[in-house]
């Protein structure tokens, strides 16, 4: 493009600025604008939201880990109080049936000496 059509280009645009051809392609213009600012807004709202869900997810993941791991040890503690109470009363009844064992130990031995003595 030469010099002088660039100079008709910008006289015609210039004395034609008030004709509808003009004022639609302002409108246009205007109108592209918004949609891109739009668009531009739409998509860091988007952005945005896919960053609170990701966070939102990996805050539920360490919650419920660390609930797991809670849970986890609430049930060890009870398994060994459990065990704990097993193995005391296993120990008591362990010493009772030891005791008793003594008590007819004696027994049982007066009785095959009486028996074998013709008792």
């Amino acid at each position: 493009m030469d010099v002088d059509n660039l100079e008709f280009q910008q006289d015609i645009v210039a004395s034609d600025s008030n004709s509808p051809l003009h004022l639609i392609r302002e409108k246009e213009i205007e109108i592209s604008g918004r949609m891109l600012v739009a668009k531009r807004q739409a998509d860091e709202i988007v952005a945005d939201a896919r960053k609170r869900s990701a966070a939102i997810v990996s805050a539920a993941h360490d919650e419920g880990a660390e609930l797991a791991k809670k849970q986890d040890e609430q049930i060890r503690a009870e398994v060994q109080r459990e065990m704990a109470e097993v193995g005391t009363k296993a120990e008591k009844d362990a010493a009772a049936l030891q005791e008793a064992i003594g008590q007819r130990m004696s027994e049982a031995v007066s009785y095959v000496l009486d028996t074998v003595m013709g008792g």
